[in-house]
C-alpha cells in the first residue's frame, strides 16, 4: 500500500510500513524512513508506484487549464478527490486524483486553499485583481528587461528622464528602474555612476557631485522664488568720506569697505564700513524667508550659490562708484594710533574704489611694506590700516594663526572643453597672513568685538562665537573668544554672505534706531537659526573641501603623466606641492615626515576622487629642527 502525503508544504509519496491510529511509518522515494501524522495523508494506493505517480501527476497537471477548472466548479468548498471525480466523470484513480491535487495545488489565485486537499474558487472580484496584479508584475518585467538591454547597450532609457537624481542619489529599490540598473550593473560590472556617465546621463563627472549637492540641500533647484524688489533707504545721511574695499577678483558680494579721513588738529577717523541689506529686508518677508532656508553663501572653486538672490545683492554690495548704505564703525585715532573713540551709524558710503588682491599685493606685501613702498593709488591709507592693524593685533596678545600657510586658489575656465568634460582648472598660491590678510582680518574683528559688546551692553540678543578650551561654539549670549583675544566675538561683517551676519545685523540695527530689536531674548527662533546654522554651514564647508580635491585631481590630469613631487605628513600620505591634494602611496617605504618625494600617478578616478601614484624616489629629508616642528594637516 502506497501514501499520497504532504509535508513541509511539498506534496511526497511513499511506501507503508507500518500504521497505528494516528501515524505511519513510510519509506520515501528516496529511501529515507520518515513517520508521519495520519492527518497529512490525502490519498492512499495500489498502483502506481510513488515515483511514478508524482512523475506522471505533474505531467498530467500542466495540461489541465486552470482557468477551465475554475468555471466549472462549484462556489462552495470541495475536496480534491470530490472535484477529480467530478471533472472525469467516474471514480479517478491515483493518478487522475493526484493530477487535479496538483493542479489545484499550483492555482493560489485561482483556487483558495482552506485546508489539507480542501478548496474553494476565488470570487470572481478577487480573482480579476490578482489576475491584474499578475499582468501588471509582468509588464514591469518587461519594462525591466527592456531598460536594462538598453543600459548595457550603452544607452538611456527613457523613463529615467525627470527622475534621474532620485535614481542615482536617493534610489527606491521598489521601483523598475532602479531595479533595471542595478540588474545592468551587475552584468556590466559598473557601479550605478559609472554606467550612468558611460550612457550619457551625467554630462560629466563633475556634474555627478554637484547634482548630488543639490539635490540633498536644494531639492525645489537652486532659482529663487518671487520677492518684493528691496528698497533701499533714501533718509539716510551721506558720509563726508571716500571708501575703497580689498577683495579677491571674483567676488561680487562686497560686504566690507574702509575709508581714513584726516581729523582737524591731527590723527585720522577711520571707518569700516559693512553692508546692511538688514535696511532693504525686514525679519518675516520673503527674503528673509530665502535668507534663512539657504543660510549661508555656498562656495566651489569655479561657482558659487548665493545666499541672496542677484537683485537683492547688486542692491547692496559696496560696488565702486555708487553711494551705499551700511553699517559703520568709526574710530577716532590719534598719530601714533591709539583709539581715542568710536562710534557706530547707519548711513550712505560713497564706494570710491573696489582693490582687488592680484593688482594691489604685488606693491603691498610683506617685503614692500618693510622695505618702502612705491606710489601707487591708496598707498597712504592702506599703510595707515596696516600699521593700525599690527596696533590691533599685539593688543589682542594674539598673533594671527597659520601665518606660513599657503591659500591655494582656483580658477575655472569654463570655456574650455577637456577630456573629462567643460572646464578648465588652474590653481595658484598665496602666502596667507599678508599685509592685506592682516588689515582685513584685524579690523573685521575689531568690527565684530565691538559690535557684540554694543547688543550684550543693551541686553539685545546676538549670535556670538565663543572659544573656551580651545573649543568654539555658537551661543545667542556674549562670551570670550579666547583664541582671538576679545571678550566678546559675533559674526556681523558678512551680512550678505552668512545669514548669522544678517540676523545679528537686525540687531544691531534696531540698537542703534532704538527700536524693539527682530529677535527678543530667550527667541526659540534665534536658538534654531543658530542650530541649522551651525550644521548647515559645516555641510556647505566640507562640499567646497569635496570639490576642492575634485578639481586638484583634474589638475593632475590635465597634466597628463609623469613624476609629481610632495611631502610626506605621516607614514604613507603624501600631499603634493602643487596642490592641495592629500592621498596615500601604499608603495611608499617609511618615511619621516616632511621628507620630499617623487611619486609617479598611474591612475586616478574622479567619481570617487581618488589618485593611484607610485613611489619613485626621496628628494630630501627634514633637518631635525624642522621635523621637530612639521604638523600634519
Amino acid at each position: 500500500m502506497f501514501v499520497l502525503f504532504e509535508e513541509d508544504g511539498a506534496f511526497k509519496a511513499g511506501t507503508i510500513l507500518a500504521e497505528n491510529d494516528a501515524s505511519l511509518q513510510v519509506e520515501n522515494t528516496h529511501g529515507k524512513r520518515v513517520k508521519i501524522k495520519r492527518a497529512n495523508v490525502l490519498l492512499n494506493f495500489r498502483e502506481p508506484s510513488p515515483a511514478d505517480l508524482l512523475a506522471r501527476a505533474e505531467a498530467a497537471a500542466e495540461a489541465l487549464d486552470t482557468e477551465f477548472l475554475w468555471e466549472v466548479c462549484g462556489d462552495d468548498e470541495f475536496g480534491f478527490a470530490e472535484f477529480a471525480a467530478e471533472y472525469h466523470g467516474h471514480a479517478p484513480s491515483a493518478v487522475e486524483a493526484a493530477t487535479v491535487l496538483l493542479r489545484l495545488h499550483s492555482a493560489p489565485i485561482w483556487f483558495h486553499r482552506k485546508g489539507r486537499g480542501r478548496f474553494r474558487k476565488a470570487p470572481t472580484e478577487i480573482l480579476q485583481a490578482a489576475l491584474a496584479g499578475l499582468e501588471k508584475k509582468r509588464q514591469q518585467a518587461l519594462a525591466i528587461e527592456e531598460m536594462r538591454a538598453e543600459l548595457v547597450e550603452g544607452r538611456m532609457p527613457a523613463a529615467f528622464a525627470g527622475m534621474l537624481p532620485q535614481i542615482l542619489y536617493r534610489p527606491d529599490r521598489n521601483r523598475i528602474e532602479v531595479k533595471a540598473l542595478e540588474a545592468a550593473c551587475v552584468d556590466t560590472g559598473l557601479s550605478a555612476p559609472r554606467l550612468l556617465l558611460k550612457c550619457g546621463a551625467l554630462a560629466s563627472s563633475f556634474d555627478y557631485h554637484f547634482n548630488r549637492f543639490l539635490f540633498e540641500y536644494f531639492p525645489e533647484g537652486l532659482a529663487f522664488p518671487d520677492f518684493e524688489p528691496p528698497v533701499v533707504p533714501a533718509d539716510l545721511p551721506r558720509a563726508d568720506v571716500a571708501a575703497f574695499s580689498i577683495d579677491d577678483a571674483t567676488t561680487t558680494e562686497i560686504d566690507d569697505a574702509f575709508s581714513v579721513t584726516p581729523r582737524p588738529g591731527g590723527g585720522w577717523r577711520v571707518g569700516i564700513h559693512i553692508a546692511a541689506p538688514g535696511l532693504g529686508c525686514e525679519r518675516g518677508s520673503t527674503l528673509d524667508t530665502i535668507a534663512r532656508r539657504r543660510l549661508s553663501t555656498v562656495y566651489m572653486p569655479g561657482n558659487k550659490i548665493t545666499m541672496l538672490p542677484d537683485q537683492m545683492v547688486q542692491a547692496y554690495t559696496l560696488a565702486e562708484g555708487r553711494d551705499c548704505p551700511a553699517v559703520s564703525l568709526y574710530l577716532d585715532v590719534t598719530a601714533d594710533l591709539a583709539i581715542l573713540g568710536q562710534e557706530s551709524r547707519l548711513e550712505i558710503v560713497p564706494i570710491v574704489a573696489n582693490l582687488r588682491h592680484h593688482d594691489i599685493e604685488p606693491v603691498f606685501n610683506d617685503e614692500t611694506v618693510h622695505e618702502g613702498v612705491p606710489d601707487f593709488p591708496w598707498k597712504r591709507e592702506l599703510m595707515l590700516l596696516w600699521d593700525l592693524a599690527t596696533v590691533l593685533e599685539a593688543g589682542r596678545g594674539k598673533p594671527a594663526a597659520n601665518q606660513n600657510q599657503v591659500d591655494h586658489r582656483f580658477y575655472v575656465d569654463w570655456q574650455t572643453e577637456t577630456a573629462d568634460g567643460p572646464g578648465y582648472i588652474t590653481i595658484g598660491k598665496r602666502l596667507r597672513g599678508s599685509p592685506m590678510d592682516k588689515l582685513v582680518a584685524e579690523l573685521m574683528i575689531l568690527a565684530n568685538s565691538t559690535w557684540g559688546k554694543l547688543l550684550d551692553e543693551a541686553g539685545v540678543p546676538g549670535l556670538y562665537r565663543v572659544q573656551s578650551g580651545g573649543k568654539v561654539r555658537m551661543t545667542t549670549t556674549a562670551g570670550p573668544h579666547e583664541g582671538l583675544g576679545v571678550d566678546c566675538y559675533a559674526w556681523s561683517s558678512s551680512p550678505l554672505r552668512r545669514y548669522v551676519d544678517l540676523v545679528n545685523q537686525w540687531q544691531i540695527i534696531s540698537v542703534l534706531q532704538g527700536r524693539p530689536p527682530a529677535f527678543a531674548p530667550k527667541s526659540a527662533e534665534l536658538m534654531a537659526a543658530l542650530r541649522d546654522f551651525e550644521l548647515t554651514y559645516a555641510a556647505y564647508a566640507e562640499f567646497q573641501r569635496q570639490m576642492e580635491r575634485y578639481w586638484c585631481v583634474r589638475w593632475l590630469r590635465q597634466h597628463g603623466a609623469g613624476p609629481v613631487d610632495g611631502i610626506v605628513l605621516r607614514d604613507n600620505v603624501v600631499r603634493l606641492e602643487a596642490v592641495p591634494l592629500v592621498f596615500k602611496v601604499p608603495s611608499m617605504p617609511l618615511q619621516m615626515p616632511g621628507s620630499r618625494v617623487r611619486l609617479v600617478v598611474e591612475g586616478s578616478d574622479l567619481l570617487d576622487v581618488e589618485v593611484e601614484a607610485r613611489f619613485q624616489q626621496i628628494l630630501s629629508e627634514p633637518d631635525p629642527e624642522d621635523y621637530a616642528e612639521f604638523e600634519g594637516p
